[in-house]
């Protein structure tokens, strides 16, 4: 809630504003009805005529000043929190955006998803209905019991007494029935969230396998429990609406009573019982919303407590060097160990080796030997645990992940495509590229498509290998010195594989390649091959001198050539 109120006080001129813009709306409000009170009675007694005419005249004038007040706390408060969400969303990203891709291994997407969604708008709530209304609550409250008090001490010291139980007490004790409640709320969105994106993303699967209809079976089960959570909520905020409602009625019938008791004895003006009433009636209308208090404020404090436990992490460290230079550096892996969060088993265990400026590397080994993880690291998009990582001299935990990015022309096994066109998926490589550079580029990768064909979400309208010959295009458009690829070809029939790849090693002839691969074909243009087995190097050389070792990598293309032939 800290962090959420230091957010909140960045607009602190809004927040002053709707607090003072708020505070006249109420006393304005008291002091109308108060003088309406006031002014029937003393009609009763034909006072003179300019009597009337002032307190109408000043009737006018606080309806005016009520109606312009409360206008202009409306328009500033939600202003505000319009603002304050703004902010709260740029601040949660700049915490997120460091954190990913790893923040997928801890949470689920459809999880990810209400809380960056569901969670931040009913942050709306905490300025509306949490911080300011008990401030101007307190203010307008205590104003008219200083005010009453002139007129008799018991009657202002019922107020008082009415505001703590309306205000505090009876919210108070609320709030821990509210709090089960609301936990149930939370859990159960967050659920729906989380089933609801796996249905849609496993569709096919599902539909395919037959079990669409106990998929959306037990969606629906959910979706019902989240409305009986739902149901539960709104009972209870009207319950205790409710009561609220009936202790602040409570309340003034006790200040019509007791100024009626006053009268009879003579310690009270019979003039003013009417306004005294009126103003206990006026006063507790800010009163009675405190009943959603509880609620409202039990509901921000889990959704900020969901929305800030995802970027509870630690931040990295700031880095300070760059590659701005464009040349082709050398990389080298010193006794890296790495394991993923959450697992035991390392996937990589002292791994060791240099690929030295301009030279071709290929790692190949089964699944699961560690091969893309070495990608991920030199990535940065995991921290090396033990050992260190080198880009040309420089250890990566010194280098500015983006300065990376920007060197490196990167090819992974899941290229994302975007909803647009082929030029707009094409674009993202370079900022200054030309239509006559995508041409060329779509070309060479032998693909018959034109900058304006459409590309449909998750690139539905493409085939497995149209995807991988778009993700080459462009990385053959980026230009950067340093190739990382992660399984170009595995979708490719082998005389498509074998273009392309002539087409990379030609493209990248004075730069620094790293290719993943569990395909052995091609390598024998490989400058160094390096085979990997249960995240530990089995063994490392060229491809004459691997095959003349008769190794690892010769059994694992022995049988690759059985299972061609």
């Amino acid at each position: 809630m800290k962090r959420l109120i230091d957010i909140m006080m960045e607009e602190k001129r809004d927040v002053l504003l709707s607090v003072l813009f708020g505070v006249l709306a109420g006393l304005t409000s008291v002091a109308l009805f108060g003088l309406s009170g006031f002014m029937i009675s003393k009609s009763a007694l034909q006072p003179p005529l300019y009597i009337i005419t002032i307190m109408t005249a000043l009737l006018k004038l606080f309806g005016a000043a009520k109606a312009g007040s409360r206008y202009a706390e409306r328009y500033v408060s939600h202003r505000a929190t319009f603002t304050i969400l703004s902010n709260l969303r740029v601040s949660f990203y700049e915490k997120l955006e460091p954190l990913a891709p790893r923040i997928f291994g801890k949470y689920r997407s459809g999880d990810l998803l209400a809380r960056i969604v569901g969670d931040v708008e009913t942050l709306q709530n905490f300025f509306l209905r949490v911080f300011y209304p008990p401030l101007v609550l307190v203010i307008v409250f205590l104003s008219t019991v200083l005010f009453t008090m002139f007129y008799s001490v018991w009657i202002a010291l019922v107020l008082l007494a009415g505001l703590l139980f309306t205000g505090f007490i009876i919210p108070g004790l609320l709030s821990l029935k509210q709090r089960n409640v609301m936990r149930g709320v939370r859990a159960k969105r967050a659920q729906l969230s989380t089933e609801t994106t796996e249905l849609l993303y496993g569709f096919r699967d599902l539909k395919l396998h037959q079990k669409l209809d106990k998929k959306q079976g037990q969606l629906l089960e959910m979706a019902n429990s989240y409305a009986g959570e739902q149901e539960k909520e709104g009972v209870q905020a009207a319950a205790s609406q409710s009561l609220n409602a009936a202790a602040a009625l409570f309340v003034s019938f006790m200040v019509l009573v007791l100024g009626a008791y006053f009268v009879t004895i003579g310690e009270l003006d019979g003039l003013l019982l009417a306004m005294l009433v009126m103003i206990s009636l006026t006063v507790f209308d800010n009163a009675v919303p405190m009943a959603l208090f509880p609620a409202h404020f039990e509901e921000t404090r889990q959704a900020s407590s969901r929305l800030f436990s995802v970027v509870d992490e630690p931040a990295p460290a700031p880095k300070k060097q760059r590659l701005d230079e464009e040349r082709a550096f050398s990389i080298e892996l010193k006794n890296v160990t790495f394991t993923y969060p959450g697992e035991e088993r390392p996937a990589l265990q002292d791994v060791s080796f240099k690929l030295p400026a301009g030279t071709k590397t290929a790692i190949v080994g089964p699944s699961g030997s560690g091969k893309s993880t070495v990608l991920q690291l030199l990535l940065d998009m995991y921290a090396v645990e033990h050992g260190d990582l080198f880009i040309g001299e420089t250890s990566i935990r010194d280098i500015q992940s983006e300065s990376i990015w920007s060197q490196t022309n990167v090819m992974l096994q899941a290229n994302h495509f975007f909803y647009g066109t082929i030029k707009d998926n094409l674009q993202i490589a370079r900022e200054d590229v030309t239509d006559e550079e995508m041409k060329e580029a779509l070309r060479v990768v032998e693909l018959p498509f034109s900058l304006d064909d459409p590309v449909l979400e998750g690139a539905e309208n493409v085939s497995g290998g149209e995807k991988q010959r778009l993700a080459l295009a462009r990385v053959l458009l980026k230009r950067a010195r340093i190739w990382l690829l992660d399984e170009p070809s595995s979708s490719l029939d082998v005389l498509t594989e074998g273009r392309m790849f002539n087409h990379l090693l030609k493209a990248a002839e004075k730069d620094t390649l790293l290719l993943i691969s569990h395909r052995l074909t091609g390598l024998e243009k490989m400058d160094q091959i390096i085979v990997m087995e249960n995240g530990r190097i089995a063994e490392a050389g060229s491809f004459g001198e691997l095959m003349a070792k008769q190794g690892y990598f010769y059994e694992l293309k022995q049988m690759e050539r059985q299972v061609i032939e």
